[in-house]
């Protein structure tokens, strides 16, 4: 038979915990143990004897006197029957016991037949076990005073254990009052230190020696010394004190009287009639204090920054879908308080409420940002443009617990856009499509291989009324000239004004030469009629050519070249004059052999003369340069493009005539002009290459007296397709002169980035190209961002070319260019225009354009 438990679970679990806790299981033997052990067995005239603890599987013998096992299963130790009733267990025979039978410990020659236990019960009331003695011959009985002497060595035995354990946790305490970095003290009812641990000794400065043995006054600041003699009094006397069995907040002293926030755990014991005393642990809390500023302090930037967002800021539940945070700028968007916005849904309080819900949903079920644009309508009936973004986080409750949004005021934006978009392909003055847009819908046109007419339009004499009457009376007449266009137009008709007096038509469908050649008549008419201004009645006339695709041409180059062509042709036959491109017309070769001649005798007559386009800082917005532009007149054909006249020269071994008179121009005229004041002249890879441009460079700054700094040379990345160590050499050789050299049109040639790594430029200049699209390309602004971020991390500098819109402006000087160059500051100026402009000191800055200087540079 084994020994089963009727112990509750709770009360075996109360047990099996205070052996635990006692942490004598397992330990080595122990003499006090051992003596009492033999004392049992001598009491009881037994031969063995045992302290038997009984956990949840076993009957360990802490100590035993002729046992030969450590331990027995805990169904056969007899000690077991002492746990229910916590009484003495007598067993004179345990082959007479039915409670034993079967039990192995009772059998065999060397089986116990006698047992006595007295139990081993702790101070709250658990047996832990019995202190037994055995025997192997059965008993008639067991005296009284036996049994009393049993009982009183179980007594000493729970003693032992007791106090062992006690003294285990005495020296915890003290190993852990001594490490710790909390201070601790006693004082007795007097109010005078009787212990110091080594933290407090750190904590204020003053050494065990010298605390203990004087009053706690040393650590109490003097603004609290008599408040805490009355409290102390009472607490010392056993009356009620609200320090004591709680963490209280106070401030204490140092040894140097710096004062700092502690918190105190204060207990107390013994008794009115032998004194109390205290014992106190004192945790410095200047870093917990500072800790919780610095929290406030973020929480309340935090709060501050949030609710002065510009945007709407929102956090909703995203179960339930109801707000529970609502920031400023979403009280004026909506109308509505926070106080009655947090706990609603969107469906509660908006029209739009349901749609609102579906996109939380939405964000719901991403897992990164989900953004989206709405139409708002106001409280005041006024609708906004909002762009919202929503992103679901972390909570701590759950995962994705909150929706956070945030909803931004877009309406002006996109009006800007749309106006933007509209700037990029429609002229402003006439309100026509602009060149950029009307080559692309040539583009379109060609590349769908659609038959179209492309008829181009110049004034005649309308320089006259610009120089008579001034721009404004200009911009008049051009906005009247596009109003008459549109007059003629039919519905198949695109019009565009394609440059500063040029216009240009496209015609679809069907018998385009014959319904072009109406159109143009019309034109011709409805332009030679008087127009009437503020300022004055002029008489224009008008020249067109016509050119067929794809007759005529099958790209859109060609075809705006035969179109030219055609108008030159109209020209040369007088105003009002409607001519068609065709095969027997001059070629284009002719026309550049007629022109290289004439180039030649303008070199020998002077008639090449200079103009000169500004470059502004873009920080200061005043002049630091300005570019020479050559100009050539024709007295025949009128201004010729430079860049035809430069090919031509080129081609015609010109260059390094037309290009010695361009410099010599620049510098002598330059010599006029404020030191501070550079000038740019362009250099062609052809002028290089010859080999003498340092000789002729150096000549030519010796006999105008320019200084070599005041020069700047622009270079295109042409110059770098054939011999480049050539180029570089000769490069380096006038930079030693004090020149500072360019890169001029960056991005649209040959671009490579070992130039760079070869040579460093002064200032690299990029392509108008790309200033032209910024605003409407992501490609043309990220190719403007990464040359600036070139020339930052280079040194050099960076010059915007080609500069028509304030919007172009302001995001040139936000993206980081250093100086900036176009037709919102100044054209190309003649000589003496730029030399009074510079003598006056002027900026070429537009109010507008000061204030996005300001924005930006802020």
């Amino acid at each position: 038979m084994t020994f089963t438990s009727s112990l509750s679970d709770a009360a075996e679990m109360g047990r099996l915990t205070a052996l635990w806790s006692m942490a004598i299981l397992d330990t080595p033997t122990q003499p006090d143990f051992d003596e009492v052990t033999r004392l049992a067995a001598l009491a009881l005239g037994s031969e063995s004897a045992a302290v038997s603890l009984v956990d949840d599987r076993r009957a360990w013998f802490k100590s035993r006197v002729c046992i030969p096992d450590t331990e027995a299963p805990r169904e056969h130790a007899f000690c077991a029957l002492a746990l229910e009733s916590a009484e003495p267990v007598i067993i004179l025979d345990t082959h007479a016991d039915a409670r034993c039978e079967g039990n192995p410990l009772t059998l065999g020659p060397d089986g116990f037949r006698f047992y006595a236990g007295a139990p081993i019960i702790t101070s709250a009331g658990h047996c832990l076990g019995t202190l037994c003695v055995l025997d192997r011959q059965p008993r008639a009985e067991v005296r009284p005073d036996q049994l009393r002497a049993l009982a009183d060595l179980a007594g000493i035995v729970i003693g032992l254990i007791e106090a062992r354990r006690y003294r285990q946790i005495g020296e915890i305490a003290t190993q852990v009052v001594d490490v710790t970095s909390d201070a601790i003290l006693c004082v007795d009812g007097k109010g005078t230190i009787t212990f110091w641990n080594r933290a407090a000794e750190a904590m204020f400065g003053y050494s065990s020696a010298e605390a203990v043995g004087r009053s706690l006054d040393i650590i109490i600041p003097s603004a609290h010394t008599a408040a805490h003699h009355r409290g102390f009094a009472r607490a010392s006397a056993g009356g009620p004190t609200t320090l004591v069995g709680k963490s209280v907040e106070l401030t204490a002293k140092r040894f140097d009287d710096s004062e700092f926030p502690i918190e105190l755990s204060l207990a107390r014991w013994g008794s009115v009639a032998t004194g109390h005393n205290f014992a106190g642990i004192i945790r410095d809390a200047s870093a917990r204090k500072m800790l919780e500023r610095e929290r406030e302090q973020a929480k309340a930037f935090l709060d501050t920054v949030v609710d002065h967002l510009p945007a709407m800021l929102f956090v909703k539940d995203a179960e339930t879908k109801r707000y529970l945070l609502v920031n400023r700028a979403g009280e004026e968007l909506t109308g509505r308080s926070r106080d009655d916005m947090v706990g609603k849904t969107d469906l509660e309080m908006f029209a739009q409420g349901a749609g609102y819900e579906q996109r939380d949903e939405a964000a719901l079920a991403l897992q990164g940002v989900h953004l989206f644009e709405s139409e708002f309508e106001r409280p005041g009936g006024d609708a906004v443009t909002l762009r919202t973004k929503r992103i679901v986080v972390d909570g701590p409750n759950r995962e994705r617990e909150y929706i956070v949004g945030m909803s931004e005021d877009v309406t002006e934006t996109r009006k800007a856009q749309a106006q933007v978009q509209r700037l990029a392909h429609y002229d402003s003055l006439t309100g026509l499509r602009n060149r950029g847009s009307f080559v692309d819908e040539m583009d379109k046109l060609i590349a769908a291989q659609a038959p179209f007419a492309l008829i181009s339009i110049d004034l005649d004499r309308f320089k006259a009324v610009n120089d008579q009457f001034g721009h404004l009376a200009g911009d008049a007449v051009l906005a009247e000239i596009g109003d008459r266009l549109r007059a003629v137009a039919t519905a198949t008709t695109t019009l565009a004004r394609v440059g500063g007096d040029e216009f240009a038509l496209i015609v679809t469908g069907a018998a385009l030469a014959e319904r072009a050649r109406i159109l143009a008549a019309n034109v011709v008419a409805t332009l030679a009629s008087p127009i009437v201004t503020r300022w004055a009645t002029v008489q224009l006339g008008s020249s067109i050519g016509i050119a067929l695709a794809p007759s005529d041409a099958a790209t859109t180059e060609e075809l705006r070249r035969h179109a030219d062509l055609a108008l030159y042709r109209a020209k040369q036959q007088g105003r009002g004059i409607v001519c068609f491109f065709s095969a027997e017309m001059d070629r284009a070769t002719q026309d550049r052999r007629e022109l290289e001649r004439d180039l030649r005798a303008a070199l020998d007559s002077g008639e090449i003369t200079l103009a000169y386009q500004p470059v502004l800082s873009a920080s200061t917005g005043q002049i630091t340069s300005v570019e020479a532009l050559a100009r050539w007149h024709h007295p025949v054909r009128g201004p010729i493009p430079p860049d035809l006249f430069i090919s031509i020269a080129e081609e015609g071994g010109l260059i390094a005539q037309l290009g010695k008179r361009i410099l010599r121009i620049a510098c002598e005229e330059a010599m006029d002009w404020p030191e501070h004041i550079k000038v740019a002249v362009n250099i062609s890879p052809m002028q290089v290459h010859a080999g003498d441009l340092f000789k002729v460079v150096r000549h030519i700054l010796t006999i105008t007296g320019l200084s070599p700094r005041r020069l700047q040379l622009e270079v295109t990345e042409g110059l770098f397709l054939r011999d480049i160590d050539h180029t570089f050499r000769e490069l380096d050789q006038l930079r030693t002169l004090g020149i500072q050299i360019l890169m001029d049109d960056f991005g649209v040639g040959y671009s490579s980035l070992s130039y760079f790594e070869r040579f460093r430029f002064d200032k690299v200049k990029i392509d108008q190209s790309f200033v032209r699209q910024m605003l409407a390309s992501q490609a043309s602004s990220a190719i403007i961002q990464a040359v600036v971020g070139l020339g930052t991390k280079l040194g050099m500098g960076v010059v915007a070319e080609g500069v028509e819109t304030a919007e172009q402006m302001a995001a040139l000087v936000e993206a980081g260019c250093t100086h900036l160059q176009g037709y919102l500051f100044s054209k190309p100026l003649r000589s003496a225009e730029i030399k009074a402009c510079l003598l006056a000191n002027a900026r070429f800055v537009p109010r507008p354009i000061e204030s996005a200087l300001r924005v930006v540079s802020a």
